[in-house]
């Protein structure tokens, strides 16, 4: 997918939400574990209710590949029923020797066809570039995370006077353009958006940590919304998690909906 068409979905959906999909065989409602496959089940209810007001699917691997092939299973049948026209984000946040990442951008660009993957920057150019060579797929690198660990590198000077996550922003933007290369950004830190905004004025932000995280989507916009909205806000736990119940899909709707009615206020208020 392409920038122009992930910004005309989000103008005519008048929503910038992006849904992860972090399921939990031990969270899920207990009556979908008669069903042959129940994570495939709860996330077709989870789509199935959510598509309406959802820019972007965010599924993390590590839910999937911890249940083996069959975890490997349901994330592929999972993609496949995911509509053609939502966003599809592999968060795997991969970043190995320049061969490997190879390996992995073919899998998860050719085999399984996603959109996007996070990837990690700390091993430099050759580790992401081969993500790169997709075309209409995208990288989406770590660039300033919410978690408490963050402190122990992205925030440090380096020896050029500036951040390290700076440098990351600034470097990778010779390896890409805004039209294949995102970043993720904490909503955490409301004031961070804006200086990471700074130094890239035109490149999405994936910007997980609104709802059960704390973060505040207001915050989250007027700091980090451009033009062409430049934003993918991540909600998982509130919206899948919002019944353990057999309306756990209607629930997760409802829960949806609210955000979009929010953000559509948003893009008018910040989206010039």
């Amino acid at each position: 997918m392409d920038k122009q068409t992930l910004f005309d979905n989000i103008q005519k959906k008048s929503s910038f939400l992006c849904v992860g999909l972090d399921t939990d065989l031990s969270k899920i409602p207990s009556h979908l574990l008669k069903e042959a496959d129940p994570i495939f089940e709860f996330n077709k209810q989870i789509i199935d209710h959510t598509a309406d007001y959802a820019v972007a699917y965010k599924p993390n691997i590590a839910f999937y590949e911890a249940m083996g092939p069959k975890g490997w299973e349901s994330l592929q049948k999972t993609l496949e029923y995911i509509p053609k026209d939502i966003f599809t984000i592999a968060d795997a946040k991969r970043g190995d020797i320049g061969n490997t990442s190879k390996l992995y951008a073919k899998a998860f660009f050719e085999q399984m066809d996603f959109d996007s993957i996070t990837v990690a920057p700390y091993m430099g150019k050759d580790s992401v570039s081969p993500f790169l060579e997709f075309a209409d797929k995208w990288v989406i690198l770590l660039a300033l995370t919410s978690n408490e660990g963050s402190k122990d590198f992205q925030i440090l000077d380096t020896n050029a006077g500036k951040p390290l996550f700076q440098q990351v922003l600034e470097k990778s933007q010779e390896w890409g353009t805004d039209g294949n290369l995102m970043y993720v950004v904490g909503a955490t830190r409301g004031e961070k958006i804006a200086e990471v905004r700074k130094f890239a004025p035109h490149h999405f932000f994936l910007v997980p940590g609104v709802g059960a995280q704390g973060g505040s989507l207001e915050e989250v916009a007027k700091y980090g919304m451009n033009s062409t909205c430049g934003l993918l806000v991540n909600s998982s736990r509130g919206i899948i998690y919002a019944s353990a119940e057999k309306d756990f899909g209607v629930k997760a709707g409802e829960e949806a909906f609210k955000l979009q009615k929010e953000m559509a206020k948003l893009l008018e208020d910040y989206c010039k």
